[in-house]
C-alpha cells in the first residue's frame, strides 16, 4: 500500500505529525486485537516502566499502561504480518526520504480504564537510536467520550488524535512531546520506534 505510506510521510512533512487512517488492513487490525485479548487472558501483559535497561524506574508515575514486546520468534501470523508491513514502510521511507533507518522495535500497549501516559518525548537521554515513533491503533468504534486521545504538542498548537483502528501516527522521537489522555475504555495499540543502530 504505497498510497498509505505516502500519506503517512506527506502528512508528517506537512505538520511534523504523520497520520494515515488505513495503514493496517481491517483483517490485520482485528487479528492483532485477538492477540492482545489472548495475551491478557494468559496474563502476559506487563506493567510498563520508563527508561531503558541502563536507567529503568519501575516505580514511576508517568504511565499506567501494560505492554508486551513483539518478536518474530513468537512465530505469530499477525505479529509477523505487522512487522513485515513496518519493514516495507521502512524500505519505502529510506528510498524516498533517505532516512537511514536500519532497525525497529514494537510492543503492544493496553490502557485500561483510568490509564494514561503523561507528557514526554520518546528519546532516551542515554541513547539516541530512536529516530521516529510509529503508533498504530486497534480500537473499533472508538468515540471521543472514550478518551485515550494522543495529544501532540507542536510549537504553536496542540493536536488531538483519536485512536481509531487501522490508523498510524508518525513523528520524530527526539522532538515531539506527546501524551496519552486518560482512557475511559480499554484502549489498544502497537507502539514502536524506527531506529538507527
Amino acid at each position: 500500500m504505497p498510497q498509505q505510506f505516502d500519506l503517512l510521510i506527506n502528512t508528517y512533512l506537512d505538520s511534523k505529525v504523520g497520520v494515515a487512517p488505513r495503514f493496517l488492513t481491517k483483517a490485520l487490525s482485528q487479528g492483532l486485537q485477538q492477540n492482545i485479548h489472548q495475551l491478557q487472558k494468559d496474563n502476559l501483559m506487563a506493567n510498563a516502566s520508563i527508561g531503558n535497561d541502563d536507567i529503568k524506574d519501575p516505580n514511576q508515575k508517568m504511565r499506567s499502561d501494560k505492554i508486551y514486546w513483539l518478536d518474530k520468534k513468537h512465530n505469530n501470523l499477525f505479529e509477523n504480518e505487522f512487522l513485515q508491513r513496518v519493514e516495507d514502510f521502512i524500505a519505502y521511507l529510506n528510498e524516498t526520504c533517505y532516512a537511514g533507518i536500519n532497525a525497529c522495535e514494537f510492543h503492544y500497549a493496553v490502557y485500561e480504564k483510568g490509564s494514561f501516559y503523561k507528557r514526554h518525548k520518546d528519546q532516551f537521554k542515554s541513547n539516541n537510536n530512536r529516530k521516529y515513533s510509529l503508533i498504530t491503533y486497534l480500537n473499533d468504534n472508538w468515540a471521543e467520550a472514550d478518551g485515550g486521545q494522543l495529544q501532540v504538542y507542536g510549537n504553536r498548537n496542540i493536536q488531538q488524535i483519536q485512536p481509531h483502528a487501522q490508523t498510524a501516527v508518525l513523528f520524530k522521537s527526539d522532538e515531539t512531546e506527546h501524551e496519552v489522555l486518560i482512557a475511559n475504555q480499554s484502549r489498544m495499540s502497537i507502539t514502536g520506534w524506527l531506529k538507527q543502530v
